[in-house]
């Protein structure tokens, strides 16, 4: 199976084709520049260099959300237009599942981490072993005060990963409790990821339609929050 996967959850931005788990063609972004001027000509250079084109592919893959409002609605729309124009189906995959698998070889607790400001973080918790990754609990914003006491007497060894590692870092750090980061290589959300995370979706039958698509935010807009007081 072919799939072209979406990456623009944060900071950087990136496309993927893998096909059976293998990564055919990557590319990644972060230089500050806008996910709205980025995002396209990567995809367009993958398919430049691979001979390809949406055509050739089973399916396009999105990180969906938990993430930047702009950054995921960037992506989602994106994915949508490439698999409607092209009738493809879609498959949105949650941003912290496509980031633990970053750390697949890893076993033990996978922390994954996005900054959702104001003292909390986007979060998910897996185990790894031997391979095998396992949701412990739903997509979620958590404040790291909350997180540090709830992993505080989990046994395995601890990785944080995600943009919003190093914060999630330090604070469980600080609050005593014995982790490790993510190697700077393994630390981001990338496309190649959200690719793995879809095969697996795909398999299940989570695969929808270019309408079907919806972002994923967890959480209210601040601007919406705003405007309501």
């Amino acid at each position: 199976m072919k799939i072209l996967a979406l990456e623009t959850s944060a900071k950087a931005v990136s496309a993927a084709i893998t096909e059976n788990g293998k990564v055919l063609a990557s590319g990644y972004q972060d230089t500050g520049l806008t996910h709205s001027r980025t995002l396209m000509p990567i995809v367009e250079h993958l398919f430049a260099n691979t001979g390809m084109n949406i055509a050739d592919m089973d399916a396009v893959a999105v990180s969906n959300g938990p993430g930047s409002f702009t950054g995921i609605r960037i992506g989602v729309s994106a994915a949508k237009g490439l698999a409607f124009g092209a009738d493809k189906p879609v498959v949105g995959v949650s941003t912290l599942a496509a980031m633990a698998r970053n750390l697949i070889f890893a076993d033990g607790l996978i922390i994954c981490a996005m900054d959702a400001r104001r003292s909390q973080v986007y979060n998910a918790l897996f185990a790894v072993e031997n391979g095998i990754i396992t949701r412990l609990v739903p997509d979620r914003a958590i404040s790291l005060v909350d997180l540090a006491e709830e992993i505080r007497e989990d046994p395995r060894a601890k990785i944080v990963v995600g943009d919003g590692g190093t914060l999630c870092y330090e604070a469980l750090t600080e609050a005593g409790i014995v982790c490790r980061l993510a190697p700077p290589h393994l630390l981001m959300q990338n496309a190649t990821s959200v690719a793995l995370e879809a095969e697996v979706l795909a398999a299940a039958g989570q695969l929808v339609s270019a309408q079907e698509l919806q972002p994923v935010y967890l959480r209210p807009a601040q601007a919406d929050l705003l405007k309501k007081k």
